[in-house]
Order: structure tokens, then sequence, then C-alpha cells
């Protein structure tokens, strides 16, 4: 008797637990959010070669451990392979890491050397991707040998994974050309591509160097397919006005600094210029794109 109704209460649990509602994450809102799911993305203004009278390539950096860049770091992964999830927002670097993987966007390796695009990266150089690698290794098995006393567990050679660390990705690489539209009387921008930059770590005793190294670069008018539906927590916490990763490029909601301009040597700022004298380098460049705009104006 005990059996059959032990078996009559399995057997309701299983059917109540069938039944049950998993809630997404549109359910954890008092309204469904589509806003951003369905966005198509801002086509540039046409530009002709014959009305650009002016324009110059920069380098910038995004240092996320600005108050201002937090929206691009944050949440944090939590060391698997899935991206870290809150809500309905994702980091800047599990958004591109996804795309990348899903083959959405292509991306480009030899970052170091080469900002131009083009060496697509391979599946296995992707796989790699941040010291992301899969070596031998032993593991404990569940079973347990009993010698005497003595318990000693039983070892086995496996393959352990060990993922990719994008809570290392600390700063953003920003390649863009600024330029003066005649037809229009503006001095006008535009993001060329995109390379996320890890902390580089010393080989013997696994110290943090301070030091930075880009991983790969992606074709930035590319991934506005991706980033234009990825959410991105609004500062002033108004979670109703939200906006999306193509949109905070877009209007330039981000901290940076200028680390190299195009010039007959093509030197970054770090190599000619050390500590404040680099900022100020940044910020004369910055200046001298400003006032080359004011200057073709008549007041």
């Amino acid at each position: 008797m005990k059996k059959y109704i032990l078996t009559l209460l399995t057997i309701v649990f299983c059917a109540i637990s069938s039944n049950a509602q998993v809630l997404t994450p549109e359910d954890n809102s008092v309204y469904k959010k589509v806003k951003h799911q369905k966005k198509i993305i801002k086509q540039y203004t046409p530009l002709r070669e014959a009305d650009v009278m002016w324009s110059r390539k920069i380098w910038r950096e995004i240092d996320l451990r600005q108050k201002i860049n937090h929206p691009f770091y944050y949440p944090e992964n939590n060391g698997s392979a899935e991206a870290a999830v809150t809500g309905d927002r994702q980091s800047l670097i599990d958004v591109i890491y996804a795309a990348i993987n899903e083959g959405s966007i292509t991306a480009y390796g030899n970052a170091v050397y080469d900002d131009e695009f083009r060496q697509e990266m391979s599946q296995d150089e992707i796989k790699g991707i941040g010291g992301a690698e899969q070596r031998m290794g032993k593991t404990t098995d569940s079973k347990l040998i009993l010698q005497g006393v003595d318990i000693e567990f039983a070892q086995k050679d496996t393959f352990i994974n060990i993922p990719f660390d994008r809570n290392s990705v600390k700063k953003w690489r920003v390649k863009e050309e600024w330029f003066f539209d005649k037809q229009r009387s503006v001095m006008d921008v535009r993001i060329i591509g995109l390379a996320p930059l890890q902390e580089n770590k010393d080989e013997i005793t696994g110290r943090l160097t301070g030091s930075f190294s880009p991983l790969f670069w992606v074709y930035f008018p590319e991934a506005r397919k991706v980033l234009i539906n990825a959410e991105v927590f609004n500062l002033v916490k108004n979670n109703a006005e939200r906006r999306t990763y193509d949109d905070i490029f877009w209007k330039r909601m981000f901290g940076s600094t200028i680390t190299k301009e195009s010039s007959v040597m093509d030197r970054k700022v770090n190599e000619y210029m050390v500590g404040l004298d680099a900022l100020l380098e940044a910020e004369r460049i910055k200046t001298e794109i400003f006032n080359i705009e004011h200057d073709l104006w008549e007041y």
C-alpha cells in the first residue's frame, strides 16, 4: 500500500513539474520589450570622394575601468563558455565573441601588427582566442579504491577545456576616420574597426603586467548588425530608456584617449611621448581636429 501511494505521489509531482511555466526575460518586466529586438540599422549618409576635402585616421582606446564605460564591461562572465546574462543585456566582449563563434561576424587576426582586416582567423585560431585551449590533464574518478585504511581516488587522463577569460578584456581599441564633408558642411567621424585588448600576464609568475594586447579586429560596419539589437544598461538608471551598443557608438557616449594618428612615421603616441606628455599629446590631437572644423567657418 505504501509503495502504491509513493508511486502515485511521484506521478503527481512529475505531472506538476512538467506543466510548470518557464519564465523568459520578458516575463521579468511589467511590459514586453520589443524596441531593441527589431531595430533596423541606421544607414550612413552617402559620401563621395569629391565631397571629402579633409580626412585623418585616428586610433583611440576605451578603458572599461572608467565609470562612463562600465556598460561595456558588465555583467562579468563567470568563467563558463556561455555568455553572462543579467536580465536582457550582455557585456560587449560577450556579444562580439558569441557572434564570431556563430559566424555572424568575421574576426581578423595578427591584431598586434595588422589593423587593415587582411587576415581572417581560422576556426582553430578562433577557438584559441584569449588563451583558450584544450590540454591533457588528470581528473578524479568517482569510484574509490580501498587499500586497507587508506582511501585513494582513481585518476584518469582526459582533456580539460580552459575557456577564454572574457573578464580580462578591460580595454577596446577603436579605429576611426574623421573627415569634413563639404556637401553637408560638417565635420563627421565613422568607426572602421574594433579590437578587444586583453590584460597581459607574466608567463612565469602569472601576475598582471599592466600592459594590454589586441586579440583580434572586427570590421565595425559588419558588426553593427549584431550591436544594433544588443541592449546596454542606462547609467541614468532608467530601464525604460535603454540603448543598444550601436546607439552608444553612434552617439559617442563613451570616454576614450587618442593613442595614434595617421602620420609619416606611423608611430603611436607612447612611442615618442611618455606619461603626462602622452596625455597632453592626445589632447593636442583632439584640439587640432576641433580647430580644423572651426577654421573652415567665417563668423
